[in-house]
C-alpha cells in the first residue's frame, strides 16, 4: 500500500459486482482489495489499519451460501431454502467483520446493523414505518409475538385468517429474508377463487424453486403448499398497493440513493405485479414517468426514498424500491436494499455510473457531510416536502358475489432522475483521512467475496433464478367489486 488508507471490498471476487466496482475504482485511480466473503463466513478475519470497508453481495456463490446455512450440502440451482439459517449465518459473518473493523481502526461504508435490517423486510418496514417514511400496511400478527419480538410466521391457515380479519383481499406475500422475488406471491382472493402470481416452481418433491418464469397458481391446496414451506422462515405479508401502468405495463422504480441524494433512477416495467427485471420485464421510460405525475408529486416521492436511507445512516447507497399509485400521485416505499445498486448502463446526469456515483460521494466528503448532518438533525438534507395523500392502499372490501370478467389494470409512466439536494457541510471523517478521498488518490482494497444476486438486489441463499431459457408467463387479472385483483393479460 502507499501509506494511504486502503479500501477493503468484502465480496465475491469473480462475480459482476466486484468487477464492475473495481473498474469504476481504477478508472478514479483508485487501487481495491477484495476480501472474498468465504473467509468471514468461515472465521474471524483481519483487515488492513485504518482501512475503509465496503461490504458488497454475498449471493450468487454455492459455497458461501452453504456456509452461511451451516448446510452439509450445496442447494441445488435455483432452490429456495434455509432462509432463516441463512440470515443467521449473515449476522456471524458481519459479526465478524465488526471485530475486524474495530481491530483495525477501520470504517465503513455499509453498517452491519443495517444491513441486516434491510435484510429482514419486517424489520425494515418497521423501521420505515416508525420514520414517517409511506408504506404499505403490513399484517403485523404474521411477523411479531404480542411483545413486539419477530418470530417464525404461521402457515397458510394464519395468513388467510389474518387477510379475513383486516379485510383484504389482496397481498403480497414475501419471505422476510429473500430478495429478488424469490418466494414472493402476488396473492388475490374473491369468494370461490384464488391466484397467486409468482416465480416460485414447485418440484415433484414439495421443494421451491426462484424460476424465471412467472406462473399462476389457482389450486388452493397448490397456494397453502406454497405458504407452509416458506412460512418457518418467516413472511412478511403486505396490502397490494394497486400500481400505475404505462403503455399496458404495470411499473415501479427503483431509486439508488447515495449519501442522501437519489442519484439514479430506474423503471421497471412489466405485463404483471411482478416488476423484477431478470424476470423479463424491461426498463421503462422515465420521462414519461415523471410527466405523468407532474413535478410536485415526483419531487414528493424521491423525498420519501431519501427520509427512506436516512433510517439507514450508516450505509453509503440503498436502493429503495418505489410504488407510484393508479392516480400518478400517491406513492409508497416497498423496500430498501442493501446491495440495490448493480445497475449496469445507467448514469446519472453527471455521466457517472452507480458505482462511480459512490466512489465520488466519498471522494468529495459528501457521504461525511451527510452523516454528520443526520447525526445532528432529525432530518434528512433538505428537498422539497410531500404533499398531502389519501391512504395510498385503500381498496373496497370484496363483495360476496360472483367475480366479474377481467380487465386490464392501467399502468404508471416513468420517473426522471432527480436533482442533487443541498447537503449540510461536516469537518474530518473518511474524506480527510491520510488523503483517502482526495480528488485522485482514493485507495481502494478488494477483498475475494462470494455471490451476488440477482437483477439490483442480493439473494440469500442459493436462490439465483433456473431455467433462464423459459419466457414469463402471460398475466391477467381478477376483478371484484368493480376492482381489479389479479393479473394483466
Amino acid at each position: 500500500m502507499t501509506g494511504r488508507a486502503p479500501l477493503v471490498v468484502v465480496g465475491n471476487p469473480e462475480n459482476r459486482r466486484v468487477t464492475l466496482f473495481r473498474a469504476a475504482a481504477a478508472e478514479a485511480g483508485v487501487p481495491v482489495e477484495v476480501l472474498p466473503w468465504r473467509r468471514p463466513a468461515t472465521g474471524p478475519v483481519r483487515l488492513p489499519d485504518a482501512a475503509v470497508v465496503r461490504i458488497d453481495s454475498p449471493g450468487e456463490d454455492a459455497e458461501v451460501d452453504r456456509l452461511l446455512r451451516g448446510a452439509d450440502r450445496p442447494a441445488e440451482h435455483g432452490e429456495i431454502v434455509g432462509l432463516a439459517a441463512w440470515y443467521s449465518g449473515l449476522r456471524d459473518a458481519l459479526g465478524r467483520l465488526g471485530e475486524a473493523v474495530r481491530s483495525a481502526g477501520a470504517t465503513l461504508l455499509n453498517d452491519p446493523d443495517d444491513v441486516l435490517a434491510m435484510f429482514d423486510k419486517r424489520v425494515c418496514h418497521a423501521r420505515l414505518t416508525a420514520a414517517g417514511v409511506p408504506v404499505p400496511p403490513a399484517l403485523a400478527a404474521l411477523s411479531t409475538t404480542s411483545a413486539g419480538r419477530v418470530r417464525p410466521s404461521g402457515g397458510y391457515a394464519e395468513l388467510r385468517a389474518a387477510m379475513r380479519a383486516a379485510r383484504w383481499s389482496r397481498v403480497f406475500v414475501k419471505p422476510a429474508h429473500g430478495s429478488s422475488a424469490s418466494g414472493v406471491l402476488a396473492l388475490q382472493v374473491a369468494p370461490g377463487r384464488i391466484r397467486a402470481t409468482t416465480s416460485v416452481e414447485v418440484a415433484g418433491d414439495g421443494r421451491l424453486y426462484n424460476s424465471l418464469r412467472v406462473r399462476d397458481y389457482t389450486d388452493e391446496r397448490q397456494v397453502a403448499a406454497i405458504v407452509d414451506r416458506l412460512a418457518p422462515d418467516g413472511l412478511h405479508v403486505e396490502r397490494w398497493f394497486p400500481k400505475a401502468g404505462l403503455d399496458g405495463r404495470t411499473i415501479d422504480l427503483r431509486v439508488l440513493v447515495i449519501a442522501g441524494r437519489p442519484e439514479h433512477v430506474v423503471v421497471r416495467a412489466s405485463p404483471g405485479p411482478l416488476t423484477n427485471l431478470h424476470l423479463g420485464n424491461a426498463r421503462g421510460d422515465l420521462a414519461a414517468v415523471r410527466a405523468a405525475m407532474g413535478e410536485p408529486a415526483y419531487a414528493a416521492a424521491l423525498h420519501s426514498c431519501v427520509r427512506a436511507a436516512a433510517c439507514f445512516p450508516g450505509s453509503l447507497h440503498v436502493g429503495v424500491d418505489l410504488l407510484v399509485g393508479t392516480d400518478w400521485r400517491r406513492h409508497v416505499v416497498a423496500e430498501v436494499n442493501a446491495f440495490g445498486d448493480l445497475l449496469p448502463g445507467l448514469s446519472d446526469p453527471a455521466g457517472r455510473s452507480s458505482y462511480a456515483a459512490e466512489l465520488h460521494a466519498l471522494r468529495t466528503g459528501r457521504f461525511d457531510r451527510w452523516r454528520a448532518g443526520l447525526a445532528s438533525t432529525a432530518e434528512p438534507p433538505p428537498t422539497p416536502p410531500p404533499t398531502p395523500e389519501p391512504d395510498p392502499t385503500a381498496e373496497p372490501v370484496p363483495a360476496a358475489t360472483a367475480v366479474p370478467p377481467p380487465t386490464p389494470e392501467p399502468e404508471p409512466a416513468a420517473e426522471p432522475v432527480p436533482a442533487a439536494t443541498a447537503v449540510p457541510a461536516a469537518t474530518g471523517g473518511l474524506a480527510a483521512r491520510a488523503g483517502l478521498l482526495s480528488a485522485a488518490g482514493l485507495v481502494a482494497t478488494v477483498v475475494p467475496n462470494g455471490r451476488v444476486g440477482l437483477a439490483a438486489t442480493a439473494e440469500p441463499g442459493n436462490q439465483q433464478a433456473r431455467r433462464a431459457g423459459e419466457g414469463g408467463s402471460g398475466q391477467h387479472e381478477i376483478q371484484e367489486a368493480g376492482m381489479k385483483v389479479g393479473r394483466a393479460a
